[in-house]
């Protein structure tokens, strides 16, 4: 990872009764065949850093949450990630038994701590997201959690780099009263247009949404239970009673925290941000993580290799190669290639129409190839 700026010791220290919740789901679909079902790209080492993504984000909340950590992870993969975090006991892994979106998984990490720990702030952080800047990530997750223990759903809202279509926008409202620097969130926008995300940037008053929200655990089913009393109400009570997690879940709805909770807070002005710019990638498809990979290494104009250098040989070309195989990769005259080579199933592309990547696992799992999916 990239160097980081000298801090006050204080900026790395542990908080008292703060947790560190990691839902670790989804399969990333558009870094096929890189990422697959049985092993998502959370489980992967996509930075060249001997370090899966999800062990990455246990190093970088570590020296603010210390052993208090919540994964809450699919059942497939409950065995994958005990071994990751081999550090962490098996109470702090919660197995989904099928996917329901953030609101249930998050929902049910605040309902454990709510009982576990009554005085808790909790923050929950993607599991495949990369971070340029941990100390700087540090510092505002503290500033986070100072404003959350006021009673307010927190977010950090990065410093947009770009006019991207591709993510939600966070509008910033006035500054909050005894913290400078950060202010109540109007509104949460969905992905704009390119056109729209521009007049965002122009004002200077938008940030992107990450889904990183810092809260009381109380808080946040408190709100749930605002617009949702039954899904609050269940999430309760799978937390006091385990054994009636299989009877219940399958019941729950589906929908992401940002439309559950979020949207609506914000309207009734229970909403923070904490504007953040310490450097984020959430590795959305092969274009993104040659750009990240340039950007880590100081690299650009040439073949980016993640894996064994000595297996490709890249003559007059640019973009990104993922050798995977044990097999040679040669590359002529190509611009912006994407070659992504695995034992059983090798990808290429270019890195404009690497969003597109999603539509061969769509036809493979339509046509029964779900061994390669």
């Amino acid at each position: 990872m990239t160097s980081t700026p000298a801090v006050e010791p204080s900026d790395s220290s542990a908080l008292d009764g703060f947790w560190a919740v990691i839902p670790a789901g989804g399969a990333g679909t558009r870094l096929w065949p890189l990422s697959r079902r049985s092993s998502p790209k959370f489980l992967r080492d996509l930075t060249g850093s001997g370090r899966s993504l999800l062990q990455e984000t246990q190093d970088r909340l570590e020296p603010l949450a210390e052993d208090r950590f919540l994964v809450v992870t699919g059942r497939a993969h409950r065995d994958a990630v005990g071994e990751q975090l081999a550090t962490l006991g098996d109470d702090a892994i919660i197995a989904e038994p099928s996917a329901r979106d953030s609101m249930a998984a998050i929902g049910l990490a605040a309902a454990v701590l709510e009982l576990r720990d009554p005085d808790a702030v909790m923050g929950s952080f993607a599991a495949d997201h990369v971070i340029a800047d941990p100390e700087a990530f540090r510092s505002c997750v503290r500033t986070a959690v100072e404003v959350a223990r006021e009673g307010w759903l927190v977010t950090l809202g990065i410093e947009p780099t770009f006019a991207s279509s591709a993510f939600g926008y966070i509008h910033l409202g006035d500054e909050l009263p005894g913290h400078p620097g950060v202010a109540s969130v109007r509104e949460f926008v969905e992905k704009p247009s390119t056109e729209v995300a521009a007049t965002y940037l122009a004002t200077g008053r938008y940030r992107w949404n990450a889904g990183m929200f810092v809260v009381r655990p109380t808080v946040l089913l408190d709100l749930l239970g605002t617009w949702h009393p039954e899904f609050a109400a269940a999430l309760r009570t799978i937390a006091a009673a385990p054994e009636r997690l299989d009877e219940l879940w399958p019941d729950l709805p589906k929908i992401a925290l940002d439309h559950a909770v979020a949207e609506p807070a914000a309207d009734a002005g229970r909403v923070a941000t904490v504007p953040s710019t310490f450097g984020w990638d959430d590795i959305g498809d092969f274009d993104s993580l040659a750009t990240l990979l340039d950007a880590l290494r100081g690299e650009g104009g040439s073949v980016t290799v993640l894996g064994e250098e000595s297996l490709v040989t890249a003559v007059d070309s640019t973009g990104l190669v993922v050798p995977r195989s044990d097999r040679v990769v040669a590359v002529v005259g190509l611009d912006d290639v994407v070659v992504v080579d695995t034992p059983d199933a090798l990808l290429v592309t270019t890195r404009a129409r690497a969003q597109e990547v999603k539509a061969v696992v769509a036809a493979l799992t339509e046509s029964g190839r779900t061994d390669l999916t």
